[in-house]
């Protein structure tokens, strides 16, 4: 087996960074973030996509009038910003906004704290942990948690903006170089690959492994979090972890294509080397099919998770 240290993340670390300075042999980071530190020197190559599809939202209260992109027209809207916000100028600017004219983007903590007071219109949250303290929280209307009724979502992926997102990184100058890594490569992704269908039919289990291991957040927001992490990645009709072409180019083109509200772009131009390679998923994927691992989760089938105040 392999032996794996979990380094401490958080806002000020920049995973791809830690692995390009080779302070960590492998990293887990959003698509296009990698590739603007690929394109400013980082060594660093995609080896394996874990999330198939978006996690990113922009949620508002229904009452709101807030349904499509266009309607985000004069309103306060949320915005986490390092390198999280460019769906949401795609969809904006797709909607024949401006960024920098037609909507007030305020900076917002990675939580639903100005949402609730009203100090925004609407906010980023992803479908497996914001939305989830949303509906965690007492409406002061009724007295009882909101529900999904009480609000309305903007799904980047049904917008047509969506980017990839959480993949696996590994050094490029290692896979090129070093054979022992290539197989400790392909050895994480088939462990990695094998924990992500276990908690897909064990969720439960694996929730509480989260909880016992001291999350901040209680057991049904953790539930939550396993059932809706669970959609972003299955199905994956060719197997988990395969870069879907389709996607990368729809990623690269939202990075090169949409400017934020200071005219920047994530990308300058198309990803040059070996930006991703499908090699040692192909190789993790097939071990795992020879032990008998469904590695596409067609039949895969999300539950229905009650949230407590709180997440408790």
């Amino acid at each position: 087996g392999l032996t794996v240290e979990i380094l401490q993340g958080g806002t000020e670390i920049v995973p791809q960074t830690v692995l390009a300075e080779g302070k960590a042999d492998f990293a887990v980071a959003w698509v296009p973030k990698a590739l603007a530190s690929r394109e400013q020197g980082a060594r660093i190559t995609e080896v394996g996509q874990i999330f198939q599809r978006s996690g990113s939202w922009q949620v508002s209260f229904a009452d709101a009038g807030i349904e499509k992109p266009a309607d985000l027209r004069g309103r306060r809207v949320g915005t986490w910003g390092f390198g999280n916000e460019y769906e949401l100028f795609a969809g904006i600017t797709g909607a024949g906004l401006d960024p920098g004219a037609d909507v007030t983007l305020v900076q917002q903590d990675f939580d639903v704290k100005a949402l609730l007071s009203g100090a925004i219109d609407a906010g980023a949250a992803m479908s497996y942990n914001e939305y989830a303290q949303i509906l965690e929280a007492v409406n002061p209307k009724t007295g009882k948690l909101y529900t999904s009724r009480d609000l309305s979502v903007i799904d980047w992926n049904e917008v047509g903006t969506a980017m990839l997102q959480d993949a696996i990184w590994a050094s490029t100058s290692r896979l090129e170089s070093d054979a022992a890594y290539r197989l400790t490569t392909t050895r994480f992704l088939e462990a990695s690959m094998r924990g992500w269908a276990y908690c897909r039919d064990n969720a439960e289990e694996c929730r509480d492994l989260v909880v016992a291991a001291g999350s901040q957040l209680g057991a049904s927001h953790q539930l939550w979090q396993m059932n809706e992490v669970n959609k972003l990645i299955w199905p994956s009709p060719e197997g988990i972890g395969v870069v879907d072409e389709a996607a990368w180019a729809r990623t690269v083109e939202i990075a090169r294509g949409t400017r934020n509200a200071h005219g920047q772009t994530v990308l300058s131009g198309d990803p040059v080397g070996l930006a991703y390679t499908n090699e040692f998923t192909q190789a993790a994927l097939a071990n795992l099919r020879a032990a008998d691992v469904d590695v596409t989760g067609e039949s895969f089938e999300p539950v229905e998770v009650p949230l407590n105040a709180g997440g408790a």
